[in-house]
């Protein structure tokens, strides 16, 4: 449990990310990074891809259920997994709390064999970027699919209890 400036202490599990408060929450995901950048530059997840198996999906919620964060990882054959759609309501940041979700998604991952998580996030997402850093993430250059784009920042931690 993390808990912080706004108060109260989130529980992490892993969830389905097809409930309509977690449904909810990637709404706000998306209405706040779509504006900042071009279709082509925006590389959320559909949701389908996010019930599909491979994917180790985690809802941070009060002690009263409350849903106020997700994340997920995709495991990818190799060894190494994307984290995609992790985001926590302002004002719910501070005290920990999406750095626990960020390390239960971590260990989620190793569990599964997962080795390296890479993710990608946009340049004008500063505080994201200085939060990935801080939790150990170092910049390199485009993986998968992704294309190099100059909105994009590309990075990645090896991973392991």
């Amino acid at each position: 449990m993390a808990t912080g400036a706004a108060g109260g202490a989130v529980c992490i599990a892993l969830e389905a990310p097809d409930q309509p408060e977690v449904l909810a929450l990637i709404d706000e995901l998306d209405a706040y990074q779509k504006p900042l950048y071009p279709p082509e530059s925006h590389h959320g997840i559909h949701i389908a891809a996010l019930l599909q198996p491979e994917v180790v999906f985690a809802v941070a919620r009060l002690a009263e259920g409350h849903a106020v964060g997700c994340g997920a990882v995709v495991l990818e054959p190799g060894g190494w997994g994307e984290l995609k759609r992790m985001y926590l309501q302002p004002p719910w940041r501070g005290g920990g709390r999406a750095r626990a979700l960020l390390a239960f998604l971590e260990c989620a991952a190793v569990d599964r064999g997962c080795t390296l998580l890479r993710l990608e996030t946009g340049v004008l997402q500063h505080a994201a970027l200085a939060f990935y850093e801080r939790a150990g993430y170092a910049r390199r250059g485009p993986f998968g699919d992704y294309a190099p784009d100059p909105l994009s920042v590309f990075m990645e931690k090896q991973v392991k209890r």
